[in-house]
């Protein structure tokens, strides 16, 4: 007995050490420029000197407004897609457990007893007599020792492929917090711009009251009038568009958290918003190599990578051990006295000659691998362009917003005046309506700037990755 179980042992030793098949891998070259757009990169350089990498940055540091950080972290415990995601991780980490296990033998026992009475007229002795048997078996079912590397070509097969889910989680995961910080600036900048129609309705109505005065004393005709009122319908018709925007967004927010936010959770404008920290994307593109959608693909690589070993390792021999060792006995106590032991060992050996099904199964392998280096790529450029874009806004966005606080401060002016000149009968109301239309769009232009100024440092923190998540990865 102890001999059979040494040439066991000596076979796991001997499987252990085996050989692999699947091709070493190499991460193929990046498809896109080391640097970033050279003119938008320099500007960024030059204008940013003192902003955080994103890759060092911490969802927390990043949004530090006290309320939105409240809320992202409700949405990171009760937001269900990223629950379903966290699940999807929990799915494919168990089948990689189930694939390990492969490697390993497996051992049953089983015992079995039995008493038997027999009558006096069947026994020698004339006597009736009772006997007791015992038997018991310890057996390796099925292993299949790996001696050319299939069974950890698919172990490797699936750890990739669950650190490919993990990657998806942690995309999910970025995606909720970038998604939620756009929702509470969104909606922050849609309770700005109620406000500043609520505002231009009340001076619309003063202004209606006073012309209707003037209307009555025969001063003004009915144009005025009516030009006015159209001013008034404006604004209300404006309050109640972005009445049902806010109400919108509450519940976009909502859906991103998983729970009913508190109305004093609420932004309610955006000039009280902390802005994001500022975020610098460095000089060189190697930086989306972390991205959680970039690493994902690379992971599916690695993964097609180790099928190619599985499918390479079918076109030789696989041997598979059955093995049991018996012992049985007549009574209890002469379970090792009188009993008897068997080892039986059954070794099975399969030596491929020719089949299609193997061969094209590895040729399937290795045009997966090569969808999955194109996919690889492509995620890698569809990433370089977002961050281009990004920058892009990036580099313009201040030049915008000073352009335009400068142009409501001049439309502002010319409705002082014109308000002036209509008051000493220099000009007509015309003027004075078209300067206060000029002013109103003006001012809910530089809402929306401001806004696509905040928005940029958060689309600069997704597109570049976030922070680094801690993860626990099971070893190979």
């Amino acid at each position: 007995m102890s001999k059979n179980i040494v040439l066991i042992l000596a076979g796991i030793a001997l499987s252990s050490g085996g050989c692999k098949m699947a091709p070493e891998y190499t991460r193929p070259t990046a498809p896109v420029p080391g640097e970033w757009p050279g003119s938008v990169a320099l500007q960024d350089a030059q204008a940013q000197t003192n902003a955080a990498e994103a890759s060092h940055l911490k969802w927390r540091a990043c949004f530090t407004d006290e309320k939105l950080q409240r809320l992202i972290a409700a949405a990171l415990t009760n937001n269900l897609d990223l629950r379903l995601a966290a699940l999807n991780v929990a799915q494919a980490r168990a089948l990689y457990g189930i694939q390990r296990a492969e490697l390993l033998p497996t051992v049953n026992a089983v015992g079995s007893g039995s008493k038997e009475r027999s009558p006096a007229d069947l026994t020698a002795p004339g006597q009736p007599q009772i006997t007791e048997r015992y038997s018991a078996t310890i057996g390796v079912l099925s292993w299949e020792p790996d001696f050319f590397g299939r069974m950890r070509s698919l172990k490797d097969k699936a750890l990739d492929e669950y650190l490919a889910t993990e990657q998806a989680r942690r995309g999910a995961q970025l995606l909720l917090v970038s998604s939620v910080a756009d929702a509470y600036l969104v909606l922050a900048a849609d309770r700005e711009s109620l406000n500043l129609a609520q505002t231009t309705l009340v001076s619309q109505q003063d202004a209606y009251k006073l012309i209707k005065r003037r209307y009555d004393l025969g001063l003004v005709t009915q144009l005025d009038l009516y030009r006015v009122q159209t001013q008034v319908d404006t604004a209300r018709g404006d309050i109640a568009r972005f009445n049902q925007r806010v109400a919108q967004d509450e519940n976009a927010l909502n859906l991103l958290v998983g729970s009913q936010a508190a109305r004093e959770e609420l932004p309610m404008r955006l000039g009280e918003v902390t802005p994001p920290q500022d975020i610098q994307a460095g000089l060189s593109s190697e930086v989306l190599l972390r991205r959680p959608d970039v690493l994902q693909a690379e992971n599916l690589l690695k993964a097609a990578n180790a099928n190619i070993g599985a499918a390479r390792a079918a076109f030789f021999p696989r041997i598979s051990l059955t093995a049991a060792l018996g012992t049985s006995s007549a009574d209890l106590s002469g379970l090792f006295k009188a009993g008897s032991e068997t080892w039986n060992y059954a070794p099975q050996i399969v030596m491929p000659i020719f089949d299609a099904r193997t061969w094209s199964a590895y040729k399937a392998t290795k045009v997966q691998r090569e969808m999955a280096v194109t996919q690889y790529g492509r995620a890698i450029q569809s990433a370089f362009k977002e961050v281009a874009d990004t920058l892009a806004v990036r580099s313009t966005v201040d030049q915008q917003v000073e352009a335009q606080e400068s142009l409501v401060h001049a439309v502002a002016e010319t409705y002082r005046l014109s308000n002036s000149r209509y008051d000493k009968g220099l000009d007509s109301y015309l003027s004075v309506l078209d300067a206060q239309r000029s002013l109103y769009s003006a001012q809910q232009g530089l809402v929306t700037l401001h806004l696509a100024k905040l928005a940029n440092r958060v689309q600069l923190y997704a597109v570049l990755g976030g922070d680094e998540l801690s993860e626990t990865q099971p070893g190979k």
